[in-house]
């Protein structure tokens, strides 16, 4: 099974808030995963990113794989080098 950690969009229409997921990668983007991990919101200035990087951490040694944006948010927020 490959497992990834990756965004979960939900808010309004035109409002996106998005919550950081480790899924199952057949699972649909909206649909089931097995840990919440945190969130983001790109609508604040600056965008708030907060994820609990021990369970990151925890998820990458159990070889799950981050997706590019949420890769990419890790290194920008210090939790991956």
């Amino acid at each position: 099974m490959a497992v990834k950690i990756r965004l979960k969009r939900v808010g309004k229409k035109k409002q996106p808030y998005y919550r950081v997921v480790v899924a199952d990668s057949r699972s649909p983007r909206d649909g089931r995963f097995i840990e919440e991990i945190g969130t983001y919101d790109p609508h604040t200035e600056p965008s708030t990113f907060k994820v609990d990087a021990d369970k990151v951490k925890e998820w990458i040694t159990k070889g799950a794989q981050p997706t590019d944006t949420v890769k990419k948010l890790l290194k920008y927020n210090g939790v991956l080098e």
